[in-house]
């Protein structure tokens, strides 16, 4: 399992620096508009979605053909992928932070002096997290199912499905008179992660039984 992982993640080291240099250009569209809180949502939505890129590799090597001949199963190389991406997803929020805080020092938006910033701050680095997997764990099966090149395509709608019905929502709530109090945001930050951890689990049932019925 952990050569597995280090696989993915010494292959993705190659796209490092081009997404290095798109994490610093977001510090500058992002932070003007959305401040601090958007662009570390971006960074920990946009590095969850490396993933795919492993796949990509995976099919151009043929890989899963060579590591089913060692002593791995297929629900191991689905394991793996989902650990994979909750590292990508880490390693967003940490970028995004410390991205984030010092583009917020540059352009004067982010007060250090203020606490409640700094919550905020770590708050919106766990909504990002939570985020992060949750629209990753959306790909994971279709990439296992349809190969990383139509995944690509099928992934637009995948995120653009929780999103439209999430605004739907949120547009039904307003229609209704229901305000999204500070307090509501807060319990829903609280119950996110273990919706996240459920559907998590979900996905990767799904990949496990969409993978094993493949023939490789």
């Amino acid at each position: 399992m952990k050569s597995m992982i280090l696989k993915d993640i010494y292959n993705i080291t190659h796209n490092m620096r081009s997404l290095g240099l798109l994490l610093v250009m977001f510090v500058f569209i992002m932070l003007p508009q959305g401040g601090a809180p958007g662009y570390i949502t971006t960074s920990c939505v946009l590095c969850s979605m490396m993933v795919i890129t492993t796949f990509s590799f995976d099919n151009m090597s043929k890989w899963e053909k060579y590591a089913l001949v060692m002593p791995v199963t297929k629900q191991d190389l689905v394991a793996a992928k989902f650990i994979v991406l909750l590292i990508f997803t880490a390693f967003g929020a940490v970028s995004g932070l410390v991205l984030g805080i010092i583009g917020g020092l540059i352009l004067g938006s982010f007060h250090p002096a203020d606490p409640t910033e700094w919550l905020t701050t770590a708050a919106v680095a766990g909504a990002g997290i939570c985020a992060g997997i949750f629209f990753g764990s959306i790909v994971i099966p279709l990439l296992f199912r349809f190969g990383a090149e139509k995944a690509r395509i099928l992934s637009i709608v995948a995120f653009l499905i929780p999103v439209v019905l999430g605004l739907l929502v949120f547009k039904l709530l307003s229609m209704g008179g229901v305000v999204i109090t500070d307090k509501l945001a807060f319990t829903g930050l609280c119950i996110a992660p273990f919706l996240v951890v459920i559907w998590t689990f979900l996905m990767f049932w799904i990949s496990c039984k969409v993978f094993v019925k493949q023939e490789i």
